[in-house]
């Protein structure tokens, strides 16, 4: 069983969805599906059908979060050394071409945001990044092609989830 790193707050927030859907929307479908039915004919009832069809994805998700959270490896990043990429690390790095700077922090996947530089400790990018240290070169897939960037630094902040 592959474990799940994540942080404190998203295991926390997982565990809530899986409590509200388990004890309220369970609850809250079943009586749609009550009063769907009451109106008679199964067949042609649409209300029925979307409160049956919204139960299912609503089970699936319940299915999903109890796996997530079953392999839930809860890291606290500010403990780490964070010498060396890990968990929970704000990777600074300087494309040797043009000299530009960016950063990413490894997350989890429930965390991953591209878009914010949230990067997923399962991407490849990740993979590549993890256990260098300040000074290294690393060579990076990107979107826009294959880039050396030197890692310029390595260190913990808090982000926001």
């Amino acid at each position: 069983m592959q474990k799940e790193p994540m942080f404190e707050s998203t295991y926390q927030k997982l565990s809530q969805e899986l409590e509200q859907l388990k004890n309220e929307e369970r609850a809250k479908i079943a009586k749609v599906i009550d009063e769907a039915r009451a109106l008679g004919d199964l067949k042609e009832n649409a209300e029925y059908h979307a409160a049956k069809e919204k139960q299912g994805l609503m089970e699936a998700r319940i299915i999903e979060l109890q796996d997530l959270l079953a392999r839930a490896q809860v890291i606290d990043p500010s403990k780490l050394a964070h010498q060396r990429v890990s968990f929970g690390s704000t990777v600074v790095l300087v494309d040797q071409d043009t000299d530009e700077e960016v950063r990413y922090v490894i997350v989890g996947t429930q965390e991953s945001d591209p878009s914010r530089g949230l990067i997923s400790i399962q991407s490849p990018m990740a993979r590549a990044l993890l256990g260098k240290e300040e000074g290294e070169e690393v060579e990076l897939q990107l979107p826009s092609g294959r880039k050396h960037f030197d890692i310029e630094e390595i260190k913990y902040e808090e982000i926001s989830l």
